[in-house]
Order: structure tokens, then sequence, then C-alpha cells
């Protein structure tokens, strides 16, 4: 960390008495990448979910964001696992459900057109 983040994270939580340094990193690592995920930057996205997760192994939406990075560069295993321990910590959420739902048909459709390629390569 550098001293700038270091002094805010010291200085806010005693001037508040509300936020913890630790929380306000776990904070900017999830929303450093939503940031990236917006701009298409996955590694980038993946690299600070997955800090993120370090940090809060509890959260449901560290790992429902995981797997939907995961899954756009084509990491299906990576994704399952993901999205299994998103549903684990939020069963009712029904945004990780709706995504997961998504990935299975995306995953089958996927396996569907490898199938096919394949059969049409042997042709």
């Amino acid at each position: 960390m550098n001293k700038k983040l270091i002094s805010l994270c010291l200085l806010l939580p005693l001037a508040l008495g509300l936020v913890s340094c630790s929380s306000m990193v776990k904070t900017n690592q999830l929303q450093f990448g939503i940031q990236a995920a917006q701009k298409d930057l996955w590694d980038e996205a993946i690299f600070r979910w997955e800090k993120s997760a370090e940090l809060n192994p509890a959260s449901a939406a560290v790992y429902n964001n995981l797997a939907v990075a995961y899954e756009k560069q084509g990491r299906w295993e990576e994704a399952e696992k993901a999205y299994t321990m998103a549903i684990k910590l939020s069963p009712d959420n029904k945004y990780i459900k709706s995504n997961y739902k998504k990935y299975q048909e995306r995953l089958e459709a996927n396996e569907k057109e490898k199938l096919d390629k394949d059969k049409n390569e042997k042709k």
C-alpha cells in the first residue's frame, strides 16, 4: 500500500468511527474489479476479485463476479467453482441463481458447438 492510502485508511476510521481500513481495501478491490470489467479488462478484473476473495472469503458478490469473469474467458471449470461458492454463501440470491442458470445454458451451448465442430472436422 502506498503512504497516502495507509494514511487515509488510518485517518478516516478515526474521524468517522465507522469504517475499518480493511473494509476500505476490500471495497476498493471489488470496485477496481468492476471498473476493469466495464472496460473489458477481464484479467485485471479477475486479479482484483481474487484479491477481494482473499480479503473477504464470505462475499457471495465477489464469487459471483469472479464466476462471470472466468466465464468470459472460457474458464468454465473455474466459473463453476466460483458460482458454486457464491450460491453456497447466498443460496437465496436471485441474481446469482439467474447468472448460474445462464452460465449452465452457455456451457451447454459451448459443449454442443465443440461436438458439432469435431463432427464437421471428421467429415
